[in-house]
């Protein structure tokens, strides 16, 4: 199996309010909007984003598989270019719904972050990240942060 990863699939239990929270209130466009069923953003170069109605998440999955929680020890991470953007990001996010679950601050990793929770409790980071350098191929370099 090749290192990469082509859907990213979260069942939701309102399908409804992550909609209004990506569309209406973060301006996100739905690649593939099925009422009732699957929400689909497109959120990088081959990248999905998928929001599962919860019910229909279980049934995909087949006869006896209980409808599953939100999941644990997980974050989706949006960098910015600026620790004013993070502020900025947050901001939009909370006047859309979500939860801010960790206000924008200077982080670990030498960068600035801060946490937000969608509707359905999937939990975001927004990160400005000096150390994080994207090439032109996609490739990803970590290294340390010099600000």
């Amino acid at each position: 199996m090749e290192q990469r990863v082509h859907f990213i699939t979260v069942a939701t239990r309102d399908l409804d309010a992550v909609r209004r929270f990506y569309v209406d209130g973060l301006g996100w466009t739905a690649t593939m909007d099925v009422p009732d069923e699957i929400l689909f953003f497109q959120v990088g170069p081959g990248v999905m984003l998928g929001l599962f109605d919860a019910e229909a998440f279980a049934a995909d999955l087949g006869a006896g598989t209980p409808v599953l929680p939100a999941p644990v020890g997980c974050t989706l991470s949006h960098n910015v270019e600026s620790p004013a953007e993070v502020d900025r990001v947050l901001e939009q996010a909370a006047t859309a719904g979500a939860t801010i679950v960790k206000p924008g601050q200077h982080a670990a990793f030498g960068g600035y972050h801060g946490h937000f929770a969608d509707p359905n409790e999937l939990l975001w980071e927004v990160a400005y990240n000096p150390g994080w350098q994207v090439a032109e191929d996609g490739r990803v370099t970590l290294g340390p942060a010099d600000e």
